[in-house]
């Protein structure tokens, strides 16, 4: 069992910044997928952006150019920088965890709150 643990949520205005921060409890962070997604009320879980075990970054296109992931093997932790936030970027967002070799292996974060104020 792992245990993802998200921190860095809150209320910022129009324009601001926020980091989250993902702490994952395993010895194999560092081969592992690491994602961020998030849910608004009333919508689906999306995609927000993706890092692979070799640092290569996807990102949802609502987000290109204002969000960063990143990860610290040493760590075990995965962040997410967001710049020039927006109201439409409020949600519950979720760090979530895979590893590629084992299709089982898919781990979900309790969420933290983004809300953006305008």
């Amino acid at each position: 069992q792992v245990q993802l643990v998200e921190s860095g949520g809150g209320l910022v205005q129009a324009g601001g910044s926020l980091r989250l921060s993902c702490a994952a409890s395993t010895s194999i962070f560092s081969i592992l997928s690491m994602g961020w997604y998030r849910q608004a009320p009333g919508k689906q879980r999306e995609l927000v952006a993706t890092i692979t075990r070799g640092g290569s970054t996807n990102y949802a296109d609502s987000v290109k150019g204002r969000f960063a992931i990143s990860r610290d093997n040493a760590k075990n932790t995965v962040y997410l920088q967001m710049n020039s936030l927006k109201p439409e970027d409020t949600a519950v967002y979720y760090c979530k965890a895979e590893n590629p070799d084992w299709g089982w292996y898919v781990y979900w974060g309790q969420g933290t709150q983004v809300t953006v104020s305008s």
